[in-house]
């Protein structure tokens, strides 16, 4: 009998490994995103097209971090806490709304990006935390 890749416990073991070490990704990638983009706010110097590129491979990161929580999850017998669920897809309304909000806040757009990327740091540690104590 041949099991094929999600029937087998180590591609589960592999998978839940990359899900659990890609969080981190998006947790310090948001954050250094937020911080940068808040730093830019007040120092010139750090507005470069290079945090726009860090930015967009953080905050796509989190739809990466979803995408492997659901395959994670899809078809298997695993409880999750739903409010981990809550947590990743809440992150990626955020990042609707952040970027649909770039326009109206054309002269605040540091601030909206740096304070998005926190929240979305933020959202991420939480949902790390409720995994944890799950």
């Amino acid at each position: 009998m041949v099991l094929r890749g999600r029937d087998r416990p180590e591609a589960l073991l592999i998978l839940a490994d990359l899900h659990a070490g890609w969080a981190w990704i998006v947790i310090v990638g948001n954050g250094l995103a937020g911080l940068w983009a808040l730093g830019a706010h007040w120092v010139p110097s750090l507005r470069a097209r290079a945090l726009w590129w860090f930015t967009a491979a953080a905050e796509l990161s989190i739809f990466v971090q979803v995408g492997l929580g659901v395959w994670l999850v899809a078809g298997q017998d695993r409880e999750i806490d739903d409010l981990h669920m809550f947590y990743g897809f809440i992150a990626i309304v955020a990042v609707g709304i952040i970027y649909s909000y770039r326009q109206q806040l054309q002269g605040r757009r540091y601030l909206l990006y740096g304070f998005g990327g926190l929240f979305l740091m933020g959202l991420g540690i939480r949902a790390l935390i409720i995994d944890a104590a799950g």
